[in-house]
């Protein structure tokens, strides 16, 4: 473990140096958090009203957190990190390192993105506030909970992506794949909540990664209840053991084919 959390400090001081990048890349992010503001205010026209029973504030808040959650993955970069360190040949010079690759590889991107994060978090918080004047009354125990709940699904939502990026040992480009997945978590998961879709459509998205890795902190935030945060953190402890597996076995698979070819 320890090596780990070397390799996740190690390009947290990394990313600290680069914190102009990181602001810039926190446009798009505000641009959005805007937008949906906006978009929310207009379709509720009486901020009272409860819409599948959200009302506008628990609306936004929901997309602020979900936004925070998704950005905090950064997807698209860390997937066609992966996929290039497959088809480009490095993972071959990491397979006889003293460390987990999938272990190396995720320890490094949650190095990177975490100034990001606390930044999103700072940003969405402050314009929620700014906007809304209120901000969901969460107990101290209540904070902890989904404080926890939202770094699972960030860890969840990192080891699909890992395991979408390693997806390139079996074909040439996995970034296909990934555009699919990131408009499923966008349109499905981000802006709207579970409930806003039709019945048996709803119950099929619980057993979905949409289910943990958006729905469930951002539920939780908005409208906290131990019997529902007990639902998803074991939902998301049961998706975290079924995604690192998932990993495990393509990468194992991924190895032994390299070991079989020689490279």
């Amino acid at each position: 473990m320890r090596k780990y959390i070397y390799i996740y400090k190690s390009e947290l001081m990394s990313t600290l140096q680069y914190m102009l990048n990181i602001l810039f890349r926190l446009i798009n992010f505000i641009l959005l958090i805007f937008i949906f503001m906006n978009l929310w205010n207009y379709i509720y026209d009486n901020p009272n009203e409860l819409i599948n029973g959200y009302s506008k504030n628990q609306m936004i808040w929901y997309v602020i957190i979900t936004e925070i959650i998704w950005g905090a993955t950064n997807g698209r970069r860390y997937c066609r990190k992966i996929a290039d360190d497959v088809r480009g040949g490095n993972i071959a010079y990491m397979i006889n390192k003293p460390y987990s690759y999938i272990g190396y590889a995720i320890s490094s991107h949650l190095g990177e993105t975490t100034i990001k994060t606390i930044i999103s978090i700072i940003v969405g918080f402050t314009m929620g506030l700014i906007y809304l004047r209120e901000i969901p009354s969460l107990s101290i125990p209540a904070i902890i909970l989904v404080t926890l709940s939202g770094i699972l699904a960030v860890l969840i939502n990192s080891l699909l992506v890992t395991f979408i990026g390693l997806i390139s040992f079996i074909i040439e480009d996995s970034n296909p794949i990934f555009w699919l997945y990131s408009k499923m978590i966008l349109i499905l998961g981000v802006l709207f909540p579970i409930e806003f879709f039709p019945g048996v459509f709803a119950k099929i998205m619980r057993y979905s990664p949409i289910y943990v890795t958006c729905y469930g902190p951002a539920k939780l935030f908005v409208d906290f209840s131990y019997s529902s945060t007990f639902e998803i953190l074991i939902s998301q402890i049961i998706y975290l053991f079924i995604a690192w597996t998932m990993c495990n076995t393509i990468y194992k698979k991924g190895v032994k084919k390299i070991n079989v070819t020689g490279g």
